[in-house]
C-alpha cells in the first residue's frame, strides 16, 4: 500500500466527480433536491442515546481489503435498527470501499434512523447527490479539504438540511472545528499510513471545544474502550468493522449493546 493513501484516494475522487458532473449536470442535481422528505437529526439521535452506536456499512477497505463482500443492505440495515443503532453511516466510495450511492438509496426506505452518507467530499455536488439520495447527514475531512472549504461545504450541507460531522485526526485541525459544524469526529485511524491509535480520541478531547458533539471513530472494539471514551466527553461512536466482519452484523451490535449495559 502507498505510504499515503488518502492522497491517492482523493485523486481519484475528483476524477470520479468530473465525471458524474458529465453525466447527470449539476443543474438538474439542484433541481433534484426540491420537495424531497424532511431530513432527520443525527446529532439529536446520538444525544439523546444512551449508547450512541453509528453502525456502519463496510464492505471493504484500503487497509483489510474485503471485510464482507457480499453484505446486503437489505439484511444489515434493518437488522441494525433492530439491534438498537443511534444512527447508520454507509461508505459510498465504490473503488476503496465497495460501496455506492445505490446502498444509501435502497437503505433510505427500511430505516427512520438518521444515515450519513461517508465518503470523500471535496465539492458541493457530492453534497446535492447526499441529499437526493436519501442521506441526512455527511462527513467532511478535515485532512482532505482547506478550512475555507470546510464552512464553504459546511453551509452548502446546512442549505439543505444536512447535518455535518466533521472528522479530524491531528492537533493541527483542531481550528476547523471553529466552524459551523454539527458534529465532531476524532478519527482514530490516520489516513495516510492507516494506523489505528483509539488513545488518539482520549488525546484530542481535552483540546476540542466543550459545545460540539463528539464522536470517536475507527478501531473500537472494546465495550469497556466506548464506557471510558464516554467518560472523557464522547456522545457518539462510529464503529464498522467490528460487526461488519461478523457473518451477522446486526446480532454483533446487540451483543455489543448488551455489554455496555
Amino acid at each position: 500500500m502507498k505510504k499515503d493513501i488518502l492522497s491517492e484516494i482523493i485523486a481519484n475522487k475528483r476524477f470520479e466527480v468530473d465525471l458524474q458532473k458529465r453525466m447527470i449536470p449539476f443543474e438538474q442535481l439542484q433541481e433534484g433536491v426540491e420537495d424531497l422528505p424532511q431530513t432527520r437529526s443525527m446529532k439529536a439521535s446520538l444525544a439523546q442515546s444512551s449508547t450512541g452506536i453509528i453502525s456502519e456499512f463496510k464492505r471493504r477497505s484500503p487497509s483489510k481489503d474485503w471485510i464482507f463482500r457480499n453484505a446486503n443492505v437489505d439484511e444489515v440495515i434493518p437488522a441494525y435498527q433492530k439491534a438498537g443503532a443511534s444512527a447508520l453511516s454507509i461508505l459510498t466510495d465504490e473503488k476503496y470501499f465497495g460501496g455506492s450511492m445505490r446502498d444509501v438509496r435502497n437503505a433510505r426506505p427500511l430505516t427512520d434512523l438518521p444515515i450519513i452518507r461517508k465518503d470523500f467530499i471535496i465539492d458541493e455536488y457530492q453534497i446535492y447527490q447526499a441529499r437526493v439520495i436519501g442521506a441526512d447527514a455527511i462527513l467532511l475531512i478535515a485532512a482532505a479539504i482547506t478550512r475555507e472549504q470546510c464552512r464553504y461545504l459546511t453551509n452548502v450541507a446546512h442549505e439543505l438540511n444536512l447535518e455535518v460531522l466533521l472528522e479530524v485526526h491531528h492537533e493541527d485541525e483542531i481550528d476547523y472545528t471553529t466552524t459551523d459544524v454539527d458534529m465532531v469526529g476524532v478519527n482514530n485511524r490516520n489516513l495516510g499510513s492507516f494506523h489505528t491509535d483509539v488513545a488518539n480520541s482520549f488525546r484530542l478531547a481535552e483540546l476540542l471545544p466543550k459545545n460540539k458533539l463528539l464522536v470517536s471513530e475507527s478501531g473500537l472494539s472494546n465495550p469497556e474502550t466506548v464506557l471510558h471514551l464516554q467518560k472523557a466527553g464522547f456522545k457518539g461512536f462510529l464503529m464498522g468493522e467490528a460487526f461488519m466482519k461478523t457473518h451477522h452484523p446486526g446480532e454483533a451490535l446487540s451483543a455489543f449493546i448488551e455489554e455496555l449495559k
